[in-house]
Parts: structure tokens; C-alpha cells; sequence
């Protein structure tokens, strides 16, 4: 069976062509800019997600699609949600990190591996490491979210905090690679990684085929250029979205610039999206083939993760929850469409979704000063014009 009713598989696991509507937005992109970048010389290809899909079938969960009520109720579309939360570790991030340390040869692994992580990627490669009996050194921000870290943890693995935000772990997990000839594990910025994040797409369209749209979370780019990949590889004209917190815009900067550009990060509930500049090979992916980008503020984001579990009983993540808060934000017309929401990751911490749940939905909002509002909208890629 490919579909269940949202309330009847929480029941039984929770325990255990659009372009055109996409351009009416205004985008306030400097549309006679013309700065150009040197893409990648990788790439990736839908045979090589369907290499990954074969890598992973016996060892990730094909996660369920699930058709949704509340959002559906409110936008006038079909919404279905993809749970990557329920995967391995709580988040999609198993998929990347098994499929890039499943190509290393005997000789690579003897050497081990490092990595930087906001959190879900540095389970992903220790849970990884642990099957395949790998050395691994993590590091991450001494900011990280403790249940991401103590999970982090139980796998055995060096764990390093280094520095106020993921690109100053980043750097040092770097420094590390370099003295000690570790391989280097990146979160998004790697083909086979990103053909791992792509297998997601892979399910969503054996599942749903006839799908309008699917809304994407986006950080450093690696899902969403995966997803990209295999959804596009498909059928073309099914719509891409990304969906980012407006915190930690730097993919919607890189659009703007169409180049990858490094943005200051401000503190999000999205944290497992706060990567201040996307990968270099994910942008390259992204601004040929991505039908829009969305912003969304963090009253939009803690709204969602309320809405995904007080009426849908689905826990996720800020970052887990930034589809949701697209259609929340009113800023995309779905009515009438088939539209998959990825609900990428479930780890958030007690404490913060306790005040979460305490904080009445838009009080933050109303109490900003006129004309102090977080905007939330609506971007096309230059190569989408």
C-alpha cells in the first residue's frame, strides 16, 4: 500500500505547469545582475540516485507518504507529507552520509572519517561509521541542541565542539582532514551525498507520480539539489520548490547574486538550515533546475511545527517543519494541487518545544513595531526567467 491515512499510520508507527503561477510573485531580484561563478565539475545524474536507492534499500527506511488534513483544509490543495522524520536518527541525513562512506575503499576507512554538523548529519555519519566500523571524529558548534548532540553521542564516535555556528566547525573539522588524513565527510557538498538526499525524491514519485509540486527544506543545498535531481529526472514538469528561514537566507543571497554567496546567520528555530553559504556543487544544480525559493519567518516556522503536531500528531524539527510554513505563509497558491511536503528531520529539543507550544501562534508577530515584520516571499531563479 503506498498511501495511508495520516491517523491511522501515526496510530500504528508514531510509536514505534506551475511556473507560471510561481513568477507572479515579486522576487526583488536585481534582474540586470549579471555575476557569474565557475560551476562544478561534478555532477550528478538521476542513474546515479538510482545507484543510491540500490545502495540503501536495505539499510535506510522507504519512509511513508501520507496525505495530510490540516493544511489541506486550509490552502484548498491535496498535501501529502513525506516523513523523514520517522527515518534512522530522526532525520533524511542516514541517506547521504551511508551512501558517500559506503564508495570509500578498505584503505580510506582504515584512515577514518571527520565531519561538521549542525546535528543530523553528524548522526547520519556516526550511525554510518558504526555499521561499518569506521573511526569517526564530529564536529559541531557548541550551540548545537542537546538531544542532537547526546544522540550524536551514543554512537561512539569523537565528538569535538568547535565554534559559535556551523561554519566555524566547518573550518576546523577541515583543519582536521587535513593533519590526520581522515576523509572528509560533507554534509551537502558532494555528489554521492547528494544522490543519497535524492533517493527521497526517488520514493515521492513512485508514490505519487501524478505530484504538482514538492515543497523542499534548504540549507546547504544538498536535499534540495538531490531531490531536484531524481524529481526532475522523472517528470519535468513536477515543481521544485525551496523553502528557507529568512535567518539564514543564503540561498536565496546566491540566487539573487547567482553565484554562492556567504550571508550572516541570525539564531533560527531552522537550525539544522543555518549554513551561511550553500555548496558549491548543490547552488550549481539548484539555479539551473529550482522553480522558486521561499523565505518564511520564524513566527511562520514555530506556527507549523504547532499545526504539524497539535492537529497531525507528526513531531518535527524547525527545520523539518519549513514546507509547512510555506503554505502557512500564504505566499504560494496550491488550491487544486497535488503538493508533497518533506518533513526532513524530528530532532528538536524538550525544552524548546515546550516553549514553543506555551507561545501562543503569532504573538511574537503582533508585538513587533509597525513595518518591523519578518517578510516572507517569493523568489525565481534567474535561469527560471
Amino acid at each position: 500500500m503506498k498511501f495511508y491515512t495520516l491517523k491511522l499510520y501515526i496510530k500504528i508507527q508514531f510509536t514505534t505547469s506551475l511556473l507560471a503561477v510561481f513568477c507572479t510573485f515579486g522576487c526583488g531580484i536585481a534582474r540586470g545582475e549579471q555575476n557569474q561563478f565557475s560551476p562544478s565539475s561534478e555532477t550528478v545524474t538521476l542513474a546515479d540516485v538510482m545507484t543510491a536507492q540500490k545502495t540503501l534499500q536495505k539499510i535506510v527506511l522507504r519512509t511513508p507518504l501520507v496525505r495530510e488534513q490540516a493544511l489541506s483544509q486550509l490552502t484548498g490543495g491535496e498535501i501529502y507529507l513525506k516523513l523523514e522524520n520517522l527515518q534512522l536518527t530522526g532525520s533524511f541525513k542516514i541517506r547521504g552520509a551511508f551512501n558517500k562512506m559506503a564508495s570509500l575503499s578498505q584503505s580510506r576507512r582504515a584512515r577514518g572519517v571527520v565531519t561538521a554538523s549542525a546535528g543530523n548529519h553528524a548522526q547520519g555519519v556516526a550511525l554510518a561509521a558504526e555499521r561499518f566500523k569506521i573511526k569517526a571524529t564530529i564536529v559541531m558548534p557548541e550551540t548545537v541542541p542537546t538531544i542532537k548532540l547526546e544522540a550524536t553521542r551514543r554512537y561512539g564516535p569523537t565528538v569535538l565542539l568547535y565554534g559559535k555556528n556551523f561554519d566555524e566547525a566547518l573550518a576546523k573539522a577541515r583543519e582536521i582532514e587535513s593533519t590526520t588524513g581522515a576523509t572528509f565527510i560533507h554534509p551537502f557538498d558532494d555528489p554521492l551525498t547528494i544522490a543519497g538526499q535524492g533517493t527521497i525524491g526517488m520514493e515521492i514519485m513512485q508514490d505519487l507520480p501524478d505530484a504538482d509540486l514538492i515543497l523542499v527544506p534548504v540549507g546547504g543545498g544538498g536535499l534540495l539539489s538531490g531531490i531536484i535531481v531524481a524529481v526532475k529526472g522523472i517528470h519535468a514538469a513536477t515543481g521544485v520548490i525551496g523553502v528557507e528561514p529568512a535567518h539564514a537566507p543564503s540561498m536565496e543571497e546566491s540566487l539573487r547574486r547567482n553565484k554562492p554567496t556567504t550571508v550572516t546567520v541570525t539564531p533560527t528555530l531552522a537550525d539544522g538550515t543555518a549554513v551561511a553559504r550553500p555548496g558549491l556543487l548543490p547552488f550549481d544544480i539548484i539555479k539551473r533546475q529550482l522553480d522558486g525559493l521561499i523565505t518564511v519567518s520564524e513566527e511562520e516556522i514555530s506556527a507549523a511545527v504547532r499545526l504539524l503536531l497539535l492537529k497531525d500528531k507528526v513531531l518535527t524539527e524547525g527545520a523539518g517543519a519549513l514546507g509547512a510554513a510555506a503554505l502557512l505563509s500564504g505566499k504560494i497558491d496550491v488550491k487544486g494541487k497535488k503538493v508533497v511536503v518533506i518533513l526532513s528531520g524530528g530532532n528538536i529539543d524538550e525544552a524548546r518545544l515546550v516553549s514553543l507550544l506555551m507561545t501562543d501562534a503569532g504573538s511574537d508577530q503582533k508585538k513587533r513595531p509597525a513595518g518591523e515584520q519578518e517578510s516572507t516571499h517569493m523568489i525565481t531563479p534567474k535561469t527560471k526567467q
